[in-house]
């Protein structure tokens, strides 16, 4: 069929993005990105549901479904879903260290710090970085 061919080896963001230009190439697809957005939106208020009151297997089917969406997303704009992911692990990883730094440049560990002072931290390193 149509989606024969693709992988199962591949990273599943890489693959769910395959599948879906594949699907595309024959027509089953989303006019514009905006389109696609609107499909992330719906996908993300069914995982809100599903974290109200379903139960585990819900909330991983709908997790499933809007990272699909958003992978179909990224193939809209152009942008390879891998790349973009790693690409973010490591804008968080150096975001997370500095705020880290700065939280316990008074030698207090991190996990005691608070919630509030990691946030306040984080909301500074983010607006040096611009």
């Amino acid at each position: 069929g149509t989606l024969d061919g693709v992988p199962l080896a591949l990273p599943a963001l890489a693959r769910a993005e395959k599948i879906s230009a594949k699907a595309a190439a024959v027509g089953f697809d989303w006019p514009d990105a905006a389109e696609v957005v609107a499909k992330v939106r719906e996908e993300t208020d069914e995982v809100v549901q599903a974290l109200a009151g379903e139960g585990p297997e819900a909330v991983a089917e709908e997790i499933g479904d809007l990272l699909f969406s958003v992978a179909n997303l990224a193939r809209h704009a152009g942008v390879d879903p891998e790349e973009a992911l790693r690409r973010a692990n490591l804008k968080f990883q150096r975001r997370f260290a500095a705020m880290e730094a700065e939280v316990t440049k008074d030698g207090r560990p991190l996990a005691q710090a608070g919630l509030a002072a990691m946030e306040e931290a984080w909301v500074a390193v983010k607006r040096r970085e611009r």
